[in-house]
């Protein structure tokens, strides 16, 4: 009978699903400008907690989405988690402030208060963008990434505001998508050197891992150029144990999912890269291809009436990208997308901080632009309709 018994519990054990299997999926919300004091990170994080439960039913209820989370064995998180960057740059906002106040014994009050608006939007913005600044914070947040891979989960970063700025610099600097090979042979002449990489091969490494204060290689310079550590026995030395600073500073491979942009001004703030000698849009270019072809999804969802949501650019199809990146794709399964002519039903005074209180508009807009994304790079009849619209509307125009 005991017997019996324990064959009986060794069958239902086979039948009953592998949770282990199962990888939770996190979702990391990145807070934007004038999130530097207690009300308003209050103000934030009580946004975040009413979207995240709506945003996730969203992604649960869409059968592409659930698709797509059962195939990679995902299970989003009930709780989401914050990554809080507002409180580093009040320091440098009560010194603007100081200013501020100064200013109003002799400012009209009309200039005084606008003023006052510009210091209150545009100052956090501003502060974040500034490299001193910026790379301490997405060290940071890799810290977090990697707190929750070691919880066997991967995570998806949404960028809010001046979060999406975070949020590009953490793909761009953090994500493993950079050869080392193609690297050297694209920075440097010295044949020996190149030759010394090729015959001594490392794992793919990301910007962060070479700086000199980390990985010793080389230095990026404020024009966005790569400096290689001009002592080349030095430079062999490190380059050996470069694994070891990828390891260490680089995101995880595989761990990011996916992020989302919204309410996003980055073409505001990063209008440089449009500029072919900005060394940057070299590296731009490879992050691009890494998304494509790892299988991210980098969206970015604003609403139509929000005077800060700028659109990331036009969509385009993969052989547009190839020919824009001039690389070939090889078996792409990730997706670029915008979605920006979402209608939040607000006016445009108030459409930039309502992310939260339209939050089922802007969940279903996110599961849209993941759906439809996917849909106009990879589905030939859906993508033909999409363009033959296009056409016809440029016709009109």
């Amino acid at each position: 009978m005991k017997k019996l018994v324990l064959i009986l519990a060794g069958m239902l054990l086979l039948t009953l699903p592998s949770f282990s299997e199962e990888r939770d999926l996190t979702f990391i919300y990145i807070n934007g400008s004038n999130n530097n004091d207690t009300k308003m990170k209050n103000w934030y994080i009580k946004g975040v907690n009413k979207l995240h439960p709506v945003m996730k039913k969203k992604f649960e209820k869409n059968p592409s989405i659930k698709k797509w989370t059962k195939e990679n064995k995902l299970v989003i998180d009930d709780e989401p988690q914050i990554f809080f960057w507002g409180y580093n740059s009040k320091t440098d906002l009560d010194f603007v402030k100081e200013r501020l106040d100064i200013s109003k014994a002799f400012s009209s009050t009309l200039a005084y208060e606008i003023r006052s608006l510009l210091t209150q939007f545009m100052h956090d913005a501003i502060w974040v963008q500034k490299p001193h600044n910026m790379l301490p914070l997405i060290d940071e947040l890799n810290d977090m990434v990697k707190a929750e891979t070691s919880k066997g989960k991967k995570v998806i970063l949404f960028g809010y505001s001046a979060g999406t700025f975070v949020n590009y610099q953490y793909l761009l600097y953090k994500m493993p998508y950079i050869n080392l090979e193609k690297l050297f042979e694209a920075t440097t002449s010295n044949e020996e050197l190149v030759k010394f990489v090729r015959e001594n091969p490392r794992k793919n490494t990301c910007l962060s891992a070479l700086s000199y204060e980390k990985g010793n290689l080389g230095v990026i310079s404020e024009t966005g150029h790569l400096v290689l550590n001009q002592d080349t026995d030095e430079l062999k030395k490190n380059y050996l144990v470069l694994d070891e600073a990828t390891e260490r500073y680089c995101s995880p491979e595989g761990a990011v999912k996916g992020a989302v942009n919204f309410a996003s001004p980055i073409p505001l703030f990063y209008s440089d890269l449009s500029d072919p000698n900005y060394q940057v849009t070299f590296y731009n270019k490879y992050l691009l291809k890494y998304i494509f072809e790892n299988g991210v999804y980098f969206l970015t969802v604003n609403f139509r009436e929000d005077p800060l949501g700028f659109p990331s650019g036009r969509n385009l199809t993969i052989p547009q990208y190839e020919e824009v990146l001039d690389f070939t794709i090889e078996k792409p399964n990730g997706v670029i997308y915008d979605y920006s002519s979402v209608w939040s039903k607000r006016s445009a005074l108030f459409a930039h901080t309502s992310y939260w209180s339209a939050r089922g508009t802007f969940s279903n807009a996110v599961v849209k632009s993941f759906v439809n994304g996917t849909k106009f790079l990879y589905d030939e009849n859906y993508q033909n309709k999409v363009l033959k619209r296009k056409s016809k509307k440029s016709e009109i125009l």
